[in-house]
């Protein structure tokens, strides 16, 4: 037992002290700290980073059993705090925190801004036709729900009827929201066309925002009903909480909503200065990939912002929380997954 500890020991020393440009590293713990918004937008640029889409399996299997090396102690002489810095990226952008189930590449987080792209440019067509306006808004939807159930606080089981309820639900009401905009914008006689081709514009933001409110609620309710799991300092299950849940649940649809703005605002904004330069008016057929472009911008600055209003795993005090947890921990705070 003292020759392994003593391993174990020397192991650990050797990853903290082969790299100087690294922090020392922590398994499970977040390379920034999650105090401050900078070091939380930092560690979410890690879990967006697209280039972990293009992981191997192999590569995938190779910085899980290093972390699972460092973990028993028998980490091998030469390992860098860089290296499983780099092995906890891409178990985390992969793999869902709860299940260690690999999450869907379309669903992950680094791959929301590649496959959400597309869809943003589809919902910020100008002229939409109502069947166009119901296409684009339950795409995104549907994107939107099955990123929110991948991204999920998997600690209790969610059946999938509830599934299906809260997609039913989100898309219901951004079709209805975004439909019943465009209506009202076409029966505006105050406006002329060209003012009505600008508010048309905006109609995707406010159905959108209301329709990521509900998504977020509806695909998570078990949640609600069921609890989430509460931690304390040392990683010990405390036990389920439902007002953690509302905590989580609160804090997960505030990004949902703050994500859509300068995706949905900025984009019509920078275009319709853009269609008055004499190149597009000169080449219309540039204004797609244009807007595509700024759309990627716009989505590449919105969604670290957004998710990084939080930290992924939250910390409450226990004394706001059902008197039963209180009772069963000795620590003040007490932390939960709030998922993303």
């Amino acid at each position: 037992m003292a020759d392994t500890a003593t391993t174990a020991s020397a192991a650990a020393a050797s990853a903290a002290n082969a790299s100087t440009d690294a922090p020392p590293f922590q398994l499970g713990k977040p390379r920034f700290q999650q105090t401050s918004f900078y070091g939380r937008f930092r560690h979410f640029l890690d879990i967006i980073d697209p280039r972990t889409l293009f992981v191997t399996e192999r590569r995938l299997r190779e910085a899980v059993q290093l972390l699972e090396d460092y973990k028993h102690g028998t980490l091998r002489p030469g390992v860098t705090n860089e290296q499983l810095w780099s092995a906890q990226k891409i178990k985390q952008a992969i793999l869902h925190p709860d299940t260690n189930e690999k999450i869907f590449m379309p669903f992950r987080m680094s791959g929301y801004i590649p496959f959400g792209t597309p869809i943003v440019v589809g919902l910020l067509l100008p002229n939409q036709t109502l069947a166009s306006t119901v296409f684009w808004q339950w795409l995104n939807q549907s994107h939107n729900a099955c990123v929110n159930y991948a991204n999920r606080n998997a600690t209790k089981p969610s059946p999938a009827s509830k599934f299906i309820q809260g997609y039913l639900g989100a898309v219901i009401s951004a079709v209805s929201i975004a439909v019943g905009l465009n209506v009202l914008v076409q029966k505006a006689n105050k406006f002329t066309p060209a003012t009505r081709l600008l508010v048309q514009r905006f109609v995707p933001f406010p159905a959108v925002a209301s329709a990521n409110i509900c998504n977020v609620v509806l695909m998570r309710y078990g949640e609600l009903e069921e609890g989430i799991d509460v931690l304390d300092g040392d990683g010990n299950l405390v036990g389920s909480s439902k007002i953690a849940a509302r905590h989580a649940l609160l804090e997960t649809a505030l990004t949902r909503v703050v994500l859509p703005m300068p995706i949905l605002v900025l984009p019509p904004i920078v275009m319709s200065m853009l269609e008055k330069t004499a190149l597009l008016q000169a080449r219309p057929r540039l204004l797609l990939p244009v807007q595509s472009l700024v759309c990627l911008a716009a989505f590449g600055l919105a969604l670290p912002l957004a998710i990084s209003l939080f930290p992924q795993m939250s910390e409450i005090e226990t004394s706001q929380l059902e008197p039963e947890i209180a009772r069963a921990t000795s620590s003040r705070t007490v932390v939960y997954n709030k998922g993303l």
